[in-house]
């Protein structure tokens, strides 16, 4: 039975083949700069993906949450990091995954380095978080008095080990000169591992957004890339250069409800709580928040003449449709959606349905 006949409701759509090759690009990409490939799975969080990213010579992973980290342990990853400035909260919990799993968090204060030599009760690894130079998180590359802090407490504690310096440069998202970000990460991180190397001759450095990693191709000496995105990509990648739109791995499937032609608008069952609300804003200032492509017993096709999704509210999505989608589409039929930000809209699914027909689990469906 094809997949499309299992759809009667808003449903995300995952294309495996271009999912695997959006692996094998990144893997072959960090192979060919002799860096190590931990992807962060708070796009697919999805223990199948896993599997399907193992076949690459994937073997850490990095999480967002210890939600999500607790749903990816018994995997079999070597590693899993959790990229968030560690919650002091979840200590007890961070102790029941360490006990079985070999786990790393991020810290950016003494606080919470005292709190963990206080309350831990097996090994656990830590980044310290720099900040990337846009003021969301992270140390100040120049504070050196508080990274040897942190350090200084660690050392107290034969649980607490330190791997490394961390950088997510999500400024990338909305900064259009990507090769000058890079070039202050690639400094930062460089200085910071020279003046440690010494004292931690283990120590590695990462660096983690998608827009980077798809588009540079000058990493200097760091270690580790760490982007997540790029399994699934989406429109804002598309439009920072880091894919083409046939790159992108997923499409939401959506009910066509009405059609107004005098308009030339398509209401479809699909809003906010299925693709969240990322927009972007066109040349001439129009609100898209996706793009129709069309929906076959294979997948999808983009059309020549684009249609997007023009607004959304909880449950509704008006599509401004072209004069060639208007010819065609009928009330009860299905059409299928780009998404502006791939990881927000598979987090509000919980779940994936296969062009084969069967559904891929999802950490928030499970």
């Amino acid at each position: 039975m094809s997949y499309l006949n299992r759809i009667t409701s808003p449903t995300l759509l995952l294309d495996e083949k271009i999912c695997r090759a959006n692996l094998k690009r990144m893997a072959d990409k960090a192979a060919r700069h002799n860096m190590k490939l931990v992807p962060h799975f708070k796009t697919a969080q999805s223990h199948q993906i896993g599997e399907w990213a193992k076949e690459y010579g994937i073997t850490e992973v990095t999480a967002s949450s210890i939600k999500m980290a607790e749903y990816l342990c018994g995997q079999g990853w070597e590693n899993i990091h959790i990229a968030f400035p560690f919650n002091p909260l979840e200590i007890p919990r961070l102790n029941k995954i360490a006990a079985h799993q070999s786990i790393s968090v991020q810290l950016i204060n003494a606080t919470t380095a005292q709190m963990l030599v206080d309350q831990l009760e097996h090994k656990v690894g830590f980044f310290i978080e720099i900040d990337a130079g846009y003021g969301r998180t992270g140390v100040e590359v120049s504070d050196f008095g508080l990274i040897e802090e942190i350090l200084r407490i660690a050392s107290h504690s034969d649980k607490l080990f330190f791997k490394g310096f961390y950088i997510h440069a999500g400024h990338s998202y909305y900064m259009p000169d990507i090769p000058a970000l890079y070039e202050q990460t690639r400094n930062a991180l460089s200085m910071l591992k020279h003046k440690y190397i010494s004292e931690y001759p283990n120590l590695v450095t990462r660096t983690g957004d998608t827009p980077g990693c798809a588009v540079m191709e000058d990493f200097g000496d760091i270690d580790e890339m760490g982007p997540g995105n790029f399994v699934f990509y989406d429109l804002m990648q598309s439009t920072l250069g880091g894919c083409d739109k046939t790159d992108i791995a997923v499409a939401m499937a959506v009910p066509v409800v009405d059609i107004k032609k005098d308009r030339k608008e398509i209401l479809i069952h699909g809003g906010g709580v299925h693709f969240a609300k990322d927009v972007l804003i066109d040349a001439d200032g129009n609100k898209n928040f996706g793009e129709v492509v069309l929906l076959n017993e294979t997948g999808w096709s983009i059309p020549e003449d684009r249609s997007y999704l023009k607004s959304i509210s909880q449950e509704h999505g008006i599509i401004k449709a072209s004069d060639e989608l208007l010819a065609t589409v009928k009330v009860g039929d299905l059409l299928g959606i780009l998404p502006i930000h791939s990881c927000m809209t598979a987090d509000c699914m919980g779940a994936y349905l296969g062009l084969d027909g069967n559904w891929i689990d999802h950490a928030e469906g499970h």
